[in-house]
């Protein structure tokens, strides 16, 4: 008899996670409460693959420079004051684990997932042929020495990680950008990153799995297992940023906070880069998507808040003429923003595997700014759950028992 999975969660994880069960053989059906058009992180993203990003969110300094941004309502980071148990308790956990040696614990097994992930992108984009993938690289761009010198030492970490790297000066990025203007100080390749138009690889996806849109779910208890009016033999939550409070509701916890993050797309933009950018020191990402240009940065920390907070936008309109001069204010006038919600885990590290206190339980999140990065091979990893199968990456570390 074929076992039936129920995945509650219609974004880039949840569909990940469709697709590569239902290759196993699994009768698969994903609910999704909102409705189709909502495009969530998973389509408003920078559309990046992102090897280069195995620092874990929760490293030393950055509480430092979270605090110092906290003054400025327009810089990368903001976490809106307020009395919330769950939030204090995020934070304090987010503290203790921002230390050198869970860096060093954690950066090798981002990296292995992130490469991985990567190569589903290059397969599934072979194999389907109805999204573009360019394997171009990502240049981290940096208009200051301090921000050299902070991008640096990740270079050399990268390297001793077996991850290459290029380190430029303004001269090199010149001649790798030779259409655009800069104010730079130098840069950092990562010729291993890649990036793609996310609402062209979720469309592939939805093709290929189709979602019950405006279909809430209520898991609840019975016994050692949970059940639903769906009836399926195994449940998989992937509910991104409301993932928390689904478990909650099963009595377990599963530490995470929502970062809202904004992007800009012109849709007609006056110069295009040849590859993909971050802009160092303001934290906004540029990626040329078909023809559009986008800009995205910041991280929010407001609850699942999905308002527009225009200081934040300004934040990013404001980063892009101090690194790319030709572009103002002006070209964004008339440019809505987009938000969209992040799970982000306490730790920096996504939630992969089963519950220990369900037989039927799973769940798939907290991945961060990673969400499309990771989808791919997050998929790939439950689908060993589901089976039984020893996984293809070692995910303890990822347990989503680790806070119980």
């Amino acid at each position: 008899m074929t076992k039936r999975v129920l995945i509650v969660g219609g974004g880039v994880i949840g569909l990940c996670t469709a697709y590569y069960t239902a290759e196993r053989g699994f009768d698969v059906t994903v609910c999704d409460r909102g409705l189709e058009s909502d495009l969530g992180c998973s389509y408003g993203n920078a559309g990046m693959i992102t090897p280069s990003h195995f620092v874990p969110l929760a490293a030393p300094g950055v509480i430092r420079l979270a605090l110092k941004w906290m003054a400025n309502p327009e810089s990368p980071f903001y976490m809106k004051p307020r009395f919330d148990r769950r939030l204090i308790d995020w934070a304090w956990k987010f503290y203790r684990a921002a230390t050198v040696e869970h860096v060093l614990r954690s950066s090798p097994l981002l990296l292995e997932l992130n490469l991985a992930g990567r190569a589903c992108f290059v397969q599934l984009a072979s194999a389907w042929n109805d999204f573009d993938l360019e394997q171009k690289g990502i240049i981290m761009i940096c208009n200051t020495e301090e921000g050299m010198s902070h991008e640096m030492a990740t270079a050399e970490m990268s390297r001793e990680l077996g991850l290459a790297v290029q380190i430029l000066d303004a001269k090199q990025l010149a001649a790798m950008e030779p259409d655009l203007q800069m104010r730079v100080a130098g840069g950092i390749y990562f010729p291993k990153d890649a990036y793609l138009a996310p609402w062209r690889f979720m469309s592939a996806l939805k093709k290929r799995v189709p979602v019950h849109w405006q279909t809430p779910v209520q898991l609840h208890v019975n016994g050692d297992r949970v059940d639903s009016e769906f009836k399926a033999d195994e449940y998989v939550i992937c509910g991104g940023a409301w993932s928390s409070t689904i478990a909650r509701d099963l009595q377990l916890d599963l530490p995470m906070q929502a970062g809202k993050g904004y992007s800009l797309t012109l849709q007609h933009p006056k110069r295009t880069p040849r590859h993909a950018m971050i802009l160092s020191e303001a934290r906004v990402a540029v990626t040329p998507m078909n023809g559009s240009l986008r800009f995205g940065g910041t991280m929010e920390i407001t609850g699942n808040d999905l308002s527009i907070n225009p200081a934040r936008v300004r934040g990013i309109i404001k980063a892009v003429p101090k690194y790319l001069p030709e572009f103002s204010a002006d070209d964004f006038r008339d440019v809505k923003p987009w938000a969209g919600l992040r799970p982000c885990s306490p730790d920096g590290l996504p939630y992969i595997g089963r519950f220990a206190r369900y037989k039927n339980l799973s769940v798939a999140t907290g991945h961060a700014m990673m969400g499309l990065s990771l989808g791919p091979i997050t998929g790939k990893l439950m689908a060993d759950v589901l089976t039984g199968e020893d996984p293809s990456i070692a995910i303890e570390k990822l347990s989503p028992d680790r806070y119980a």
